[in-house]
């Protein structure tokens, strides 16, 4: 066993601060708040249900991981933030239309006390979405600095301890590194200029990290995966997770294909298509804003399979990604995967995956253990980037030089591995030689 990393006490309450209180953030809210009245039970979350297990298989230690870790108290979190609608959450998860009515009423006293402040908006960026709630500004620095207002007043008002930020607003259109991006100074001088290389979530990022307080990107934006708020991230301490929720078709992916790899069958192709009619996929009927959703999620396949290292196998994949908006669904995706394997001899063989979910129910859960982690990781002085949290996005942000981590089998193994170096307890290799030896 190792020394365990000072990691400073859970005091006080937690301020969650939520970018865009649409169906994953009321779904989210309204969920704590059930669990808090024993109204349901936190499925889905690690935080609340997984375990960790300690120590030799012969030990049989498998705590929770809130016991062997300290993470705030689902009583003790606050919730804030921004839509560019006016309605009240409890409103808002009336018009997602995810939960159901009977229980939103037993939750309305709760969700309608939590009201949106003005959100930064820009729909250069997201074209398909207009709303009347959102700021004015002198330059993209003042709108920056009304969002710092925005926190620091959320802060006092509540006497809250610590605060965390997740992004769950929209999907914005593709963009790339500008030099806008290089270098704390050329963003901050950007902002000043309005340089259009800025969009409104890396305001909300910047104005989070510039706070110390760890930002978690639920979108595939290029948001706080740029150099400049790396920077910024290393001098506030701030710690950063992203991005894109990994729910659906993506969480279907990272569980099949490792499974297609270890048995070293081949895949010719691997065509997957979506059927949504929430606002998200309102958002994502525009091509611009597809083609940020198409690159985070096509990525995935290329990471685990490895083509480069099974070329016989993998290297003439044809992988195609589709997103159809169609309003009668609203938040209950659907999404079709047909698979095209080749097995022993080159015989080809095929599996077809129909996946009926509801999106913002897998996302909630989500939410909640990347905002308590980034609280944990915060406490542990644990800075930058927080690639043992790739286990709950579709993109993981990481180091440069190194490529991301897709596998979710990998990915559990990476976190749990992390919560057991933090506690001093020995890593778990799975090698077992010890019992035989």
């Amino acid at each position: 066993m190792s020394k365990p990393v000072e990691i400073a006490p859970v005091r006080g309450k937690l301020g969650i601060l939520l970018v865009g209180l649409g169906a994953v953030s009321t779904t989210t809210i309204a969920g704590v708040f059930a669990i808090r009245k024993a109204l349901a039970k936190p499925i889905g979350s690690l935080t609340q249900m997984g375990t960790l297990r300690l120590g030799k298989r012969t030990e049989g230690r498998s705590p929770k991981i809130s016991e062997v870790v300290p993470l705030a108290g689902l009583d003790d979190i606050v919730f804030g933030g921004w839509d560019i609608f006016e309605e009240d959450c409890y409103a808002a998860a009336r018009t997602a239309g995810v939960l159901e009515p009977a229980l939103l009423e037993q939750l309305r006293p709760e969700l309608e006390q939590i009201r949106p402040w003005p959100a930064v908006f820009d729909q250069r960026y997201v074209k398909r979405l207009a709303g009347p709630n959102v700021k004015k500004g002198k330059s993209k620095k003042d709108l920056a600095d009304q969002v710092v207002a925005d926190i620091q007043a959320f802060k006092a008002g509540n006497g809250l301890d610590r605060m965390v930020m997740v992004w769950c607003g929209s999907t914005e259109i593709f963009a790339t590194e500008s030099p806008a991006h290089a270098s704390i100074a050329a963003f901050e001088q950007a902002l000043e200029q309005d340089d259009p290389a800025i969009p409104s979530s890396m305001i909300y990022a910047y104005a989070a990290i510039r706070e110390g307080i760890p930002y978690a990107n639920a979108a595939p934006n290029l948001t706080a995966d740029i150099p400049a708020l790396v920077e910024l991230a290393a001098r506030t301490q701030s710690p950063l997770a992203g991005k894109d929720l990994k729910t659906g078709q993506t969480l279907i992916k990272t569980i099949i294909a490792p499974g297609l790899k270890a048995r070293l069958l081949g895949v010719e192709g691997w065509y997957s298509t979506n059927i949504l009619g929430n606002r998200d996929g309102e958002v994502l009927d525009d091509p611009e804003s597809f083609k940020t959703k198409e690159e985070s999620k096509k990525s995935v396949l290329d990471y685990i399979l490895q083509p480069q290292l099974y070329p016989d196998l993998y290297n003439d994949l044809c992988h195609v990604v589709r997103i159809n908006y169609y309003p009668p669904r609203g938040d209950n995706k659907e999404g079709w995967d047909n698979i095209d394997l080749v097995g022993w001899l080159g015989y080809p063989m095929q599996l077809k995956i129909n996946f009926l979910c509801r999106d913002s129910i897998l996302a909630a859960p989500i939410v909640l253990d990347v905002a308590l982690f980034m609280d944990l990781a915060k406490r542990a002085g644990m800075y930058g980037i927080q690639e043992w949290l790739s286990f709950y996005f579709k993109s993981p942000v990481h180091a440069p030089g190194l490529y991301p981590e897709h596998d979710l089998f990998i990915q559990l193994m990476k976190l749990k591995n992390t919560l057991r170096y933090l506690v001093g307890e020995d890593l778990i290799t799975h090698l077992g030689r010890e019992y035989y030896d």
